[in-house]
């Protein structure tokens, strides 16, 4: 194992004991994982808003039914990934509708990809 990788093993070991053994480590812990959670959110955001951007005129180019099926396959598949947990919880049914929606949101985004590529 070279020194770098090495390095980053007893770094992340550092920070799981000093989680685990430090009064209040739990509460920081927390504290971080929310921080990563709202940063990766608010990167998927920026994505969202800088590839809206770059291909407006492309998305305005639509059919006005093409591009609700788009915005709500988006809105679908969002909306199912946030009730992920919920929907897995309550079992069999749930996983079914997690995959039902899941495929609707795929297929319908899938769709107007074909519509528009003219395949």
């Amino acid at each position: 194992m070279n020194v770098a990788a090495l390095r980053n093993v007893l770094i992340i070991l550092g920070l799981a004991a000093v989680i685990a053994f430090v009064p209040g480590g739990g509460t920081a812990g927390s504290f971080v994982t929310t921080l990563l959670s709202v940063t990766f959110l608010a990167t998927l955001a920026w994505f969202a808003a800088v590839f809206y951007r770059q291909n407006r005129i492309a998305l305005l180019s639509l059919e006005p039914r093409l591009r609700l099926l788009l915005y709500g396959s988006i809105a679908v598949g969002a909306l199912t990934a946030i009730a992920t947990r919920r929907l897995w919880d309550d079992g069999g049914v749930g996983v079914i509708l997690w995959f039902a929606l899941i495929g609707a949101a795929v297929f319908g985004i899938a769709t107007v990809y074909r519509v528009y590529r003219g395949i």
